[in-house]
């Protein structure tokens, strides 16, 4: 991925309220809440804008098809939408490793 690509989407997560930035030698980016709080619907908008399945429909189409089929697509967005929210970063991040204790140390 390129540099430049990359540093486009960090930007769009810090101004999106996602990540903060720090400057410096000991700097980078980290979550502004727990990942358990950011859905991967937010971070999806910070990225590409609003999610939105509107599509311009007229050609071959009666008007009563047009609307079936709007509504339709409004149908779809909003349950794509729903379980988009649903998804919590926490859930797609792998669980940190956690360190052996004292005992189980020795017996290896």
């Amino acid at each position: 991925m390129p540099e430049r690509f990359l540093l486009q989407i960090l930007r769009n997560l810090v101004t999106h309220g996602i990540l903060r930035s720090t400057r410096g030698v000991d700097g980078g980016y980290a979550l502004v809440r727990p990942a358990d709080q950011i859905s991967l619907l937010e971070v999806i908008e910070a990225i590409e804008g609003p999610y939105d399945a509107s599509l311009t429909v007229s050609e071959g189409l009666t008007e009563d098809s047009q609307e079936k089929l709007r509504e339709a697509l409004s149908q779809v967005t909003a349950a794509t939408r729903h379980q988009l929210e649903a998804i919590k970063l926490s859930q797609l991040l792998k669980p940190p490793a956690t360190p052996k204790s004292a005992e189980q140390a020795r017996t290896n």
